[in-house]
């Protein structure tokens, strides 16, 4: 019996792509809103070192992967390549904004660190989990355009076109490991996954506060009030978190695949909105 719901005739498309260079930033770039501004950098700050923690961890199992998830892999691992590039020269503009982002990347790298020990379907396990958070965000900054309300075009092109790639692939780490844990019995094997999705859920936003309460230090408002905006922007208006919630809670049924919500439609409605042709290159 297949554990997969990816679609047969899925195309993970590397698109080699670059977005604002040689451009400066406003220090509070997302519509002159530091709490949006801080919320964003926080996520960005993460990529880099998250995805290439992404690609160590699903290319593990490469050699013993079949296909098309051997291809799959190697697709994946091009995108989230591109991903690690763009957002790096984008954090590069948060800094010459006057941004201090060392210590966070330091936390960050300290974050990953402490995970080392664990074995290898563990890390696929926690890759599976954040793919599933980014790809919940990338449908909903797709589907609802308040989200990058007053930012810049390039800024607004660089999270729609990484948005558009984190749907295509997003079942490449959910069935790796699938595969790695093969041996495993049913019931065990849902308990492995949503295990490791609780605990990842709890670090990844623990960690997020903590970066994004840096970012709010270095422009003197880490106050209760601003912590009550961010709550409101990420609840109420326009509510990210409070669109991706049951998304997120499909994740603990027992027949879950990212691909039972196909939506591929919806980015590549958006892959001709940016005006890219069927190789993800300008038309």
């Amino acid at each position: 019996m297949s554990t997969t719901a990816t679609p047969r005739d899925l195309q993970i498309t590397p698109r080699d792509l670059a977005f604002g260079r040689g451009q400066e930033s406003e220090r509070w770039w997302h519509g002159g809103d530091p709490v949006a501004t801080a919320f964003y950098n926080a996520l960005s700050l993460t990529f880099p070192q998250g995805e290439a923690y992404f690609v160590q961890s699903v290319r593990h199992f490469l050699d013993q992967a079949p296909e098309p998830l051997r291809g799959q892999i190697a697709d994946f691992t091009q995108q989230e390549a591109f991903h690690s590039r763009e957002h790096m020269a984008f954090n590069r503009q948060v800094a010459a904004a006057g941004y201090e982002t060392r210590r966070i990347d330091e936390l960050i790298r300290e974050d990953i660190r402490q995970t080392k020990h664990e074995p290898p379907e563990v890390h696929v396990a926690a890759t599976a989990a954040l793919e599933h958070f980014t790809a919940m965000l990338a449908h909903a900054w797709l589907a609802d355009e308040r989200h990058f309300e007053g930012c810049p075009e390039e800024i607004r092109r660089l999270w729609r076109w990484h948005s558009v790639e984190e749907i295509e692939h997003k079942g490449v780490a959910f069935d790796t490991f699938m595969h790695a844990t093969r041996e495993l019995p049913a019931y065990k094997r849902w308990f492995f996954r949503v295990a490791v999705m609780a605990q990842v859920t709890r670090d990844f936003w623990k960690e997020r506060k903590r970066d994004i309460g840096l970012l709010f230090q270095q422009d003197g408002i880490d106050t209760p009030k601003t912590w009550r905006r961010l709550t409101a922007y990420l609840f109420l208006r326009p509510g990210l978190l409070r669109q991706v919630f049951l998304p997120y809670l499909t994740y603990y049924l027992p027949g879950f695949h990212p691909w039972r919500h196909d939506d591929r439609e919806l980015a590549a409605r958006v892959e001709r909105a940016l005006g890219l042709d069927a190789a993800g290159q300008p038309a």
